[in-house]
C-alpha cells in the first residue's frame, strides 16, 4: 500500500481496482452499442468484472504473455497474445537476441497462454466479438506491449468497434495504442506516470482462483439474466 503521507497532487487516484472499475464504468456507460468486456489477467479482469457489472455486458479474458528477454525475464522484449504478437526490435538488437531464442520463448509463452485461458474459462466456449463492440480493459498502461498484443487479436475476430479502456496510463502509451484501437478511454494520463501501481492505495497480486471466481460468477449472472422470467426451479 502506498504511503499514508503523499503531496496532494501525487496521492493515488483508485483505492483498489474494483473502485477504479466503478469509476470506468461511468465513463463508458450508454457510450457503446452490443459491448462485451474483456480483461487481461490478472489485474485487468478486476477492472473489468465491475465495468462489465455496471453495463450490464457480458465479460470474457484476453490473455496476453509478456515475452522476457533470456537471463532476464522482467526485461520485455515483446508480447503475444492469440493470433497476435508485438516484438521490440530495438531491445532484440541491443541484446542480440537470435530468432531461434525469439521463436523458444514465444513457443513456451504461447503454451502458457493457452493453459490460461482454458483454466479460466472453465470449460465455457469464448465469446464471439464479430459485429460487436470489444472493450478491452487492463488496469493500467505502462509500456503498452501487452495490451498491443491484446488489442491486435480481439481486432482479427473482426468486432464492429474495438475500444481500450484502461483507469490510468503513460500519455506515450495511450498515443501509441490509440494507433491500434478505435479509441482508448482513460480516466488519467499523468505526465509523470512512472509505475501503475502507484495510482492505487490498494495494489495487491490476486491469483488465478480469484480471477476464476469474477469469471464465473458474471457467466452465471449473464445465464441467470438470460432465463424466461418463472423457469428456475
Amino acid at each position: 500500500m502506498p504511503p499514508l503521507l503523499w503531496p496532494a497532487d501525487e496521492r493515488p487516484r483508485f483505492a483498489d481496482r474494483a473502485d477504479a472499475g466503478r469509476q470506468l464504468a461511468t465513463k463508458l456507460d450508454g457510450r457503446f452499442r452490443d459491448p462485451v468486456v474483456l480483461g487481461l489477467p490478472r489485474g485487468g479482469v478486476a477492472v473489468a468484472y465491475e465495468v462489465a457489472k455496471a453495463l450490464d455486458a457480458p465479460l470474457d479474458v484476453i490473455v496476453a504473455r509478456k515475452l522476457g528477454a533470456p537471463h532476464q525475464p522482467e526485461l520485455a522484449i515483446g508480447a503475444i497474445a492469440a493470433g497476435a504478437s508485438v516484438l521490440r526490435g530495438d531491445i532484440i538488437d541491443v541484446l542480440g537476441i537470435s530468432d531461434d531464442e525469439i521463436a523458444r520463448i514465444t513457443a513456451r509463452e504461447r503454451a502458457r497462454a493457452a493453459d490460461l485461458e482454458q483454466r479460466f474459462r472453465h470449460g465455457r466456449t469464448p465469446l464471439a466479438l464479430a459485429g460487436r463492440t470489444a472493450i478491452v480493459v487492463d488496469d493500467g498502461l505502462a509500456t503498452g506491449a501487452t495490451a498491443t498484443a491484446a488489442i491486435r487479436s480481439v481486432r482479427t475476430q473482426r468486432p464492429a468497434r474495438l475500444i481500450l479502456a484502461v483507469p490510468v496510463g503513460a500519455p506515450e502509451s495511450v498515443r501509441d495504442l490509440a494507433r491500434e484501437a478505435d479509441e482508448v478511454v482513460t480516466l488519467a494520463q499523468p505526465e509523470d506516470f512512472r509505475a501503475v501501481g502507484l495510482h492505487y492505495w490498494s495494489f495487491t497480486q490476486l491469483g488465478d482462483d480469484e480471477v476464476e471466481a469474477m469469471l464465473d460468477e458474471r457467466a452465471a449472472d449473464r445465464v441467470r439474466s438470460d432465463q424466461p422470467a418463472g423457469s428456475e426451479r
